[in-house]
This record gives C-alpha cells, sequence and structure tokens, in this order.
C-alpha cells in the first residue's frame, strides 16, 4: 500500500485580513496531481480540515470540488480524513453518509451507544487495494474532546486526560485486532499535541487543558506501523520515532512559519510493517517577506521599502510583507507611512512588529494589533496588572481549559 499523509489544510483561513484561497486551491490542485502521479492508495488527512467551526461556503465547494476530483481520476482511491480542533464534529460528521456511499470516509467526532461504549464501525475504515483486497486498516479517531474521554479505575498518579485518550486508543486498536487477517497493517490518526512538539507563535496552542497533558508517544499501541498526526504547522518526528510524525500544514499559517520547510508524507506498507517513509516538499505559491530582515529605525525602514524591487503578480499571488520597526515610543500614523512607501508594489502588507529600544517605554497591547495577540497574552497581561506578578502553573492551565470550553462551544 502506498499512503499519503496530510493535515492541517485551514481551509478558509486568513492572514491578516488576507483570504488564502487561491493558494489552497494551488495546494489541493497539486496534491491531486502528485496522488495521481504517485498512483496512491490512500490519502489520510489528520484533522483542521477547515480554519474555523463555521467555514465559509467557498472552503466547502473547493473541498467537495477536490473530492470529486479524486473520485473521477482515482476512482479506487480510499480517502480517511478526521476532525481537528478548529473543525465542527457535528458539521463534518453531517455529509458522512453520502461521502460513504463513495467511499469517502469523513469522521468528525466520536459517537457511543446507549451504553457508553465507542462505535467502533466509523472508526475503523479498511483500505483496499487496487485488487480490492483489505490491505490495512486505519484507526480514524478524531480530535478528542474531555466529553469523549472515559477515566474509570484511575490511580493516584494517574492524568485524567492522559489515560483517557491513551485507553480510547488501546480500546480501538483491540478493536482492530479483532477485525484484521495476518498480513494487514494498522495505522493509527490522531489530532493531539505530543510532549515535545514545537509549536508555532499565533499558529497553534496547547490543546486538552495545557502543557501538563502533552500526549506521551506511549498512548500508540506497539502495534501501530505508522501514526499519522495533525495540530503542529511543523513537520516533526514525535520522541524520535520514525513511524509518529506530524506531517504539518501544507502552507505558513502565520508570518512566523515562513522558515517552515512544509511537506506531505507518503509512506508504503509492506505486509503488516512499515517499508518507507518519504517526506515530499509541498511548492511555495506565495512568498512570505521580512523587510528588513532586523528591526531598524523608521526612517530607514521607509527608505527600504521605498527601493524595494518585486515583480509583478495579480493580487491574490502577491507576496505577503512584515515589516519590523525600531522605535523609541508608539509612532503616529505608522501603518500610513509604511503603505506610503509600499505605494505602486506588488506586495500585500500582513503585519508591522514594533521593537522599542528600551523596555521600559514598551507600550502595553493596547498598542497592538488585535490579530497579532493571543488570549494567553492578554491573560497574563491582565493579570500582571491586577495582581502585580505572572499567574500560577495551575492559572495557565484553568484559563486553558476555560479556553478550550469556550471554543468547543
Amino acid at each position: 500500500m502506498k499512503i499519503l499523509h496530510t493535515s492541517d489544510w485551514h481551509l478558509g483561513h486568513q492572514l491578516h485580513g488576507y483570504p488564502r484561497e487561491y493558494e489552497h486551491q494551488q495546494f489541493l490542485d497539486w496534491l491531486a496531481e502528485t496522488l495521481e502521479q504517485e498512483q496512491a492508495d490512500a490519502l489520510l488527512v489528520a484533522g483542521d480540515i477547515f480554519d474555523t467551526a463555521n467555514p465559509p461556503a467557498s472552503a466547502w465547494r473547493m473541498l467537495y470540488r477536490f473530492l470529486a476530483r479524486l473520485a473521477k481520476t482515482l476512482p479506487k482511491l480510499n480517502v480517511v480524513m478526521t476532525g481537528g480542533n478548529h473543525d465542527s464534529p457535528s458539521k463534518l460528521d453531517a455529509p458522512h453518509e453520502l461521502l460513504k456511499a463513495f467511499d469517502l470516509h469523513l469522521v468528525g467526532g466520536i459517537s457511543r451507544d446507549d451504553q457508553g461504549q465507542l462505535e467502533m464501525e466509523r472508526l475503523l475504515v479498511p483500505l483496499t487495494d487496487a485488487a480490492g483486497n483489505t490491505a490495512a486498516w486505519v484507526l480514524a479517531v478524531p480530535f478528542l474532546r474531555s466529553s469523549d474521554l472515559r477515566t474509570e479505575d484511575l490511580t493516584e498518579t494517574d492524568d485524567r486526560l492522559i489515560k483517557g485518550v491513551e485507553t480510547l486508543y488501546q480500546q480501538v486498536t483491540a478493536a482492530a485486532i479483532q477485525k484484521r487477517e495476518p498480513g494487514q497493517a494498522l495505522i493509527g490518526m490522531g489530532h493531539v499535541y505530543m510532549a515535545s512538539g514545537q509549536l508555532s507563535e499565533m499558529s497553534e496552542r496547547r490543546v486538552l487543558g495545557g502543557n501538563q497533558h502533552a500526549l506521551p508517544a506511549s498512548i500508540f499501541p506497539q502495534e501501530l506501523c505508522y501514526a499519522a498526526l495533525g495540530h503542529l504547522h511543523l513537520a516533526q518526528r514525535v520522541a524520535k520515532q520514525e513511524h509518529i510524525r506530524y506531517c504539518g500544514s501544507p502552507l505558513p499559517l502565520s508570518m512566523s512559519e515562513r522558515h517552515y520547510k512544509h511537506q506531505v508524507v507518503l509512506l508504503e506498507t509492506d505486509g503488516e510493517r512499515l517499508s518507507e517513509i518519504r517526506p515530499v516538499p509541498v511548492p511555495r505559491t506565495v512568498e512570505m517577506l521580512k523587510v528588513p530582515a532586523e528591526p531598524q529605525p523608521l526612517k530607514a525602514v521607509l527608505k527600504v521599502l521605498t527601493s524595494l524591487e518585486l515583480d509583478e503578480h495579480p493580487r491574490e499571488a502577491q507576496p505577503f510583507l512584515e515589516v519590523p520597526v525600531l522605535l523609541e515610543k508608539p509612532q503616529a500614523m505608522l501603518r500610513e507611512k509604511v503603505m506610503q512607501a509600499l505605494e505602486g508594489k506588488a506586495v500585500r502588507l500582513a503585519k508591522i512588529t514594533p521593537h522599542y529600544q528600551q523596555q521600559d517605554n514598551a507600550p502595553s497591547l493596547a498598542h497592538q494589533r488585535l490579530s497579532e495577540v493571543s488570549p494567553q497574552q492578554v491573560f497574563a497581561l491582565s493579570w500582571q496588572q491586577k495582581y502585580d506578578g505572572q499567574p500560577s502553573d495551575a492559572m495557565r492551565d484553568a484559563f486553558e481549559q476555560l479556553l478550550t470550553q469556550v471554543e468547543d462551544e
């Protein structure tokens, strides 16, 4: 079996107010061509298909158009897509039966029967080879919210959330072992924050309630030959294990991700074992620039921007630009001055990042644009102003749990 692993598409995403439809369409076209060229047997998408729980209609059209193309050009392709923390489980599950009729499996959330037992039929997806024979089973586990977990028989040292996730994967794996026949591989999916994972600024955050709930690699049973993960946008291995991987997002979702080497992962199975893993770079269709490379005084920055030479591109393909500026104090009309220096140039100003020469003169978050400030930063500043200090780890974790709860609702 040849399987392609991708995640974190974030269809419908906007970068500082600029839509990303052009870039997403370019990626999906490239992905379809790659699947066709490689003659892949399966496509796994590990969560965050959309950027928000209520994506625009254009994002749904883009997804359905992509799936329709695959159904026409690769009718035997197995497609398994799971929900992430940005996705709405109910909205992803709504077309499940329709898509299943076309052998497309979209799993937004887990479900349980009247006795509280997992409905395994939705979570266990057989992958068929070119001859139509089942060659592997996928554990299509979506992003798990705390309400999805069952935590009986806890010891005093057990963490409820970590133990709950571990138990769920053990249950799904046990059900898969009962179904599979000799020679059939088991492949796990998950949208999780793993211990030692590298987060990117302003694009991701820890899920399941805080850093103490970063999941260990041991949650994945040894019977799995590969774990296809989503959530972190930087492609990386987990705990130095080749078979547990984040493929990363296919395009940068913040200016801080402009140096990422975005990719998808192609893996091949030979019977029950993993025989090859091959990252495939995703072409960058829209550049991200930082000019100047280091913060400079405003006068020097404006001079550099005025002399900036760029190739002509249609608006949707123009580079995004971050401008770092060194200031002594908040500068009136800063954005207007930068925009004037960029007048007539084929570039989109995404972000102006002020740096202040003396920390004592640094302004509060009120001087920053809302899109450049995270909820965690606002919480920390509010705590500092009210209590003259930093919140404790327990308070930070409580805030993370409330934030997760609000977003879930």
